[in-house]
């Protein structure tokens, strides 16, 4: 199958990108990699009238690193942060993010803003993301929202983007040298959607912890304050404070109610725990 019909604009900067959303009539969609639009519109699962290519828009593949953070383009792909062609201040994080999504082939057209757009419980930036305390900044004719990445994606394929709005960038504060990281996903073969991932923050010396549950049937779970899970308090012996009970009742009251699914993300943070200690 093939897509239906729809017309195809290539605005030459973001300031007419913007005009053609704001004044398109009838239904409008973005496309810079196209990694997982592309298959939808070949199934028919969209039927945009206006579709607006961003791929080639320099304002948007622009990296700066300015104080305590970094502030990603959009269209920035997972090849970029993964191959190093971006500065990193997480001191390696968000290169072992990118390098286990899908295939080198996804991740050389893939952007990290498009997968946000897409709003995949699955997806890897989704659920690392927040984890790592980042923030997604929003552009319309009408101006600039921010929000944390947790409140930007508000369920299963669902985001908090408005009418003819995109994304511009992506903030990701500077890790801490004292914080430690761990992102496990569990998959059937490497590659392929994962049904379980965990991602990890935590620092001993601020006995601070931040934990994310994501490939639920939901918007993953974001625990700000995660020392319940460790006894109430994150020592540098936190993997072995970890309380997998705990887990399992957090899982249970976000609405997890599969016991057996339960156990598998309980299973991935405890690993995502582990390679944190390591």
């Amino acid at each position: 199958m093939k897509a239906a019909a729809f017309a195809y604009e290539r605005p030459s900067d973001l300031k007419a990108a913007l005009a053609l959303m704001a004044g398109a009539r009838g239904s409008t969609r973005i496309i810079a990699g196209g990694q997982s639009l592309g298959p939808m519109l070949n199934l028919r699962l969209v039927r945009p009238e206006l579709l607006v290519d961003i791929a080639g828009l320099a304002e948007l593949k622009q990296v700066d690193r300015g104080g305590d953070e970094l502030v990603i383009g959009a269209c920035v792909t997972h090849a970029d942060i993964e191959d190093g062609r971006i500065p990193d201040v997480t001191r390696g994080a968000m290169r072992r993010v990118a390098a286990s999504i899908a295939y080198r082939a996804v991740r050389n057209r893939g952007t990290i803003g498009g997968s946000l757009s897409h709003a995949d419980p699955a997806a890897d930036w989704v659920c690392a993301l927040p984890a790592l305390g980042a923030k997604i900044r929003l552009r319309s004719t009408r101006g600039l929202r921010e929000l944390a990445i947790e409140d930007f994606i508000t369920g299963a394929l669902e985001s908090a983007l408005q009418e003819a709005e995109i994304v511009e960038a992506v903030r990701v504060p500077v890790m801490r040298p004292a914080a430690r990281w761990g992102y496990v996903k569990a998959c059937r073969k490497p590659g392929e959607f994962a049904h379980a991932i965990a991602a990890v923050l935590i620092d001993p010396e601020s006995t601070g912890a931040r934990v994310v549950v994501g490939a639920i049937a939901a918007p993953p779970i974001v625990l700000h304050d995660a020392a319940p899970l460790f006894g109430g308090r994150v020592t540098a012996d936190f993997h072995r404070q970890f309380d997998a009970r705990i887990a399992d009742a957090m899982l249970a009251k976000a609405g997890v109610t599969n016991a057996a699914d339960r156990h598998i993300h309980v299973a991935v943070l405890r690993r995502a725990i582990a390679e944190a200690a390591a």
